[in-house]
């Protein structure tokens, strides 16, 4: 059987919608708070929300129908859509405590705690995914 289950459904499908809001705020704050002329950290914003944008797509494609190496190729989007939202969690603490790349971020506006809470999310719901895909896996 390759189908998910609902819980591993709702995980992985709101944990791509949470990555991509993870996306979409890095790219508000790129072109909205001028982030974009900001040398290395605008470029990486832009490429944050590429990568969001990307690994979310991904998630909500059907790729678990390909058996046994779609469950797998999921598993691994969904360990990628975890590490870019935890590296963006995490620059940002660093950036609020030392300078990143020579630039360091002050305060908690609206924007950054709407992007922690959707790195947060992301990383718990598809957490949760893998773990419940690594043990469905494990059961055949």
């Amino acid at each position: 059987m390759t189908d998910l289950t609902h819980a591993e459904r709702a995980a992985r499908y709101l944990g791509a919608a949470a990555l991509l809001g993870v996306g979409v705020d890095h790219l508000q704050q790129y072109f909205g708070a001028y982030y974009s002329v900001i040398p290395t950290i605008g470029t990486l914003f832009v490429l944050n929300f590429a990568a969001s944008v990307v690994l979310a797509g991904a998630l909500f494609l059907p790729i678990q129908r390909a058996g046994r190496r779609g469950r797998q190729v999921l598993g691994c989007v969904a360990a990628m859509g975890i590490g870019v939202a935890v590296g963006s969690l995490a620059a940002l603490l660093v950036s609020e405590q030392a300078p990143l790349f020579g630039f360091m971020e002050s305060g908690y506006r609206q924007a950054i705690v709407v992007s922690i809470v959707l790195e947060i999310l992301a990383s718990v719901l598809l957490g949760a995914f893998l773990i419940g895909n690594f043990r469905s896996s494990r059961a055949r």
